[in-house]
């Protein structure tokens, strides 16, 4: 009988793979986002010192639900936190997620506040 590797298992492998390209600095932090099935999670984290620099997470907004209207919302709310703390660029790090849906909804919102990347 073949064994099917788990969704979650394949995605940490993809994002092993892309951590490998890319690396938050001082002056171009990583931003980070995670799926749970009940929450989506942004952080904005400076590799290099080890160091998270803002952060957001879904049940701030008081919005139940995991979909794409909550998305955007976090996305602006993570960029204006970013902007506050004097983050302008980010690198976009979708952490073995598919450019889709949630994850895409969050980048947009994001884009379209203020950061770039």
């Amino acid at each position: 009988m073949i064994r099917k590797e788990s969704s979650n298992v394949s995605r940490q492998k993809r994002h092993l793979r892309i951590r490998n390209h890319l690396q938050g600095t001082p002056t171009r932090p990583r931003l980070s986002v995670f799926r749970s099935n009940k929450a989506i999670y942004v952080q904005v984290i400076d590799d290099i010192h080890g160091h998270t620099l803002v952060s957001a997470r879904s049940q701030e907004l008081g919005l139940h639900g995991n979909n794409k209207e909550v998305a955007q919302k976090l996305g602006a709310l993570i960029a204006e936190k970013a902007l506050a703390a004097g983050i302008k660029q980010v690198v976009f790090d979708r952490s073995g997620y598919l450019y889709h849906g949630r994850v895409k909804e969050l980048a947009e919102a994001a884009r379209k506040a203020g950061l770039d990347f």
